[in-house]
């Protein structure tokens, strides 16, 4: 083992469940909902334009911990990891790193390979919803790593805002009484209280729902604020290096399980001691959580794995990387295991989707259809939202929004022959990236848009 240097920084990367990524007060939230995350905010830099690349748990987590996408790395769903594939991990131990892991433990693949020295799952800490236990929990941690003498990197994976959320009929279904031994959140916002994403109908059960979630992302909030307080108690601060981000959108209709905007874009903040100025924002960089890893590489003196992408971030804190970038991201399977193969390609005005599932017969249905909200939406006559949700059930081969003009993409252009000129351009970035990442489906893609009207 090399030996460990103890100028390397700790590493704390911290995930949230379910998050959009304008919920923090920050990044266009409620005001006063996330004071924790908000002042881990001012203490760094705010990425406003930052994806997850896959807009799933497993597969977006264990992208971030092999620098891969999910087809090149193999949790295209709730999968392990292809045996053979390089971790974030395995370098880190190797440079003497103490490895520990708050919540979805199980939510990277196989457990055994990303040989967690500390692990605390989902029943340690209050169904991931306890801050009192996260707190004890990192602490435990941090005061190990000190009578080591070693530097540490701690995955900290709050549950919250994750359905069920707080307060729901749900709640109460899925955790019995496991619900009365974790607190409430201190804040509970009224329905209606604020105003809703744009890429939801304002109905009823929305609403409703909405506040629930909102509730749960306070909770949230205190469980990060707990984490950093052990951080903080240990005399930690100084010497950490802190990311921030939600593993995908939040888990409502046309957003969570989906490649649309709202879906991939993540609330992301890095402290990166001597690297980030504090209270800054990073608003003409697109980067994806495939940066995280040379990221956390670079601070650690180790070596990028082999067959990892993406670039350190130390580039695009000082605005050498720009909004025209285009980004990929993709998606697969849900959690119950139904496929529904996704591509995106995004810059800073366009965001094109090929929905490669879409047949005309064909429905989607996800976690994101539980709930209220899709039943509310079901429930309303309302021409506009009628229309809305068929569409989602089904959706076009292929979608085109202007994100400059229509940033919630409630309308699909790619069948206007105004923008037949777009959609061409889009498809030859999509099939550069496809034939680049190995795309399994990359013969498929070019078989299929043959066929339709813009080509």
């Amino acid at each position: 083992m090399t030996a460990p240097d103890r100028g390397r920084p700790n590493i704390l990367l911290i995930t949230v469940d379910d998050m959009d990524a304008r919920s923090p007060g920050r990044f266009g939230g409620p005001a006063g909902l996330t004071p924790n995350l908000d002042a881990l905010a001012d203490a760094g830099t705010i990425f406003t334009d930052a994806h997850v690349v896959a807009a799933v748990c497993q597969p977006s987590r264990s992208a971030i911990m092999t620098g891969r996408y999910p087809h090149s790395n193999g949790a295209e769903g709730f999968e392990p990891i292809h045996d053979g594939v390089p971790v974030l991990t395995d370098g880190l131990r190797e440079a003497g790193y103490v490895l520990g892991i708050l919540g979805k433990v199980t939510h990277l693949a196989p457990v055994e390979r990303f040989g967690w020295d500390h692990q605390r799952d989902m029943a340690d800490l209050g169904m991931g919803r306890d801050p009192q236990r996260y707190r004890a929990s990192a602490a435990e941690f941090l005061a190990r790593a000190r009578a080591e003498d070693r530097p540490w990197f701690l995955m900290a994976n709050m549950h919250d805002p994750h359905r069920p959320f707080h307060g729901s009929v749900a709640e109460r279904e899925k955790f019995g009484d496991a619900v009365d031994d974790y607190p409430d959140p201190d804040v509970v916002p009224a329905p209606g209280e604020h105003p809703l994403p744009g890429f939801l109908p304002d109905v009823d059960g929305v609403r409703t729902e909405y506040a629930q979630y909102l509730a749960s992302v306070r909770r949230c909030d205190q469980v990060v604020g707990a984490v950093l307080d052990a951080v903080r108690e240990a005399g930690q601060e100084e010497n950490t290096l802190i990311a921030f981000l939600s593993d995908n959108g939040m888990a409502f209709p046309f957003a969570k399980a989906n490649c649309y905007l709202q879906s991939t874009r993540t609330p992301f903040v890095l402290v990166w001691p001597g690297v980030t100025t504090p209270g800054t924002v990073q608003d003409t960089a697109r980067i994806t959580m495939l940066d995280l890893l040379p990221t956390f590489c670079e601070a650690a003196g180790i070596a990028v794995p082999e067959g990892a992408t993406g670039r350190s971030l130390r580039a695009a804190v000082r605005g050498e990387r720009t909004p025209d970038e285009t980004v990929f991201t993709v998606f697969h399977e849900t959690s119950a295991k139904r496929r529904y193969e996704m591509r995106c390609a995004q810059d800073s005005r366009y965001g094109y989707i090929w929905n490669a599932w879409s047949d005309g017969t064909r429905e989607y249905r996800a976690e994101n259809m539980d709930g209220l909200s899709w039943p509310a939406m079901q429930d309303s006559d309302d021409p506009a939202v009628v229309r809305r949700r068929t569409f989602y059930l089904q959706r076009a081969p292929e979608e085109l929004y202007d994100l400059k003009a229509d940033p919630h993409s409630l309308a699909d252009l790619s069948a206007d022959p105004a923008y037949r000129a777009v959609v061409e351009d889009y498809r030859e970035r999509m099939r550069a990236w496809m034939a680049e990442s190995g795309d399994p489906l990359r013969e498929r893609f070019e078989r299929e848009v043959a066929a339709c009207p813009a080509s």
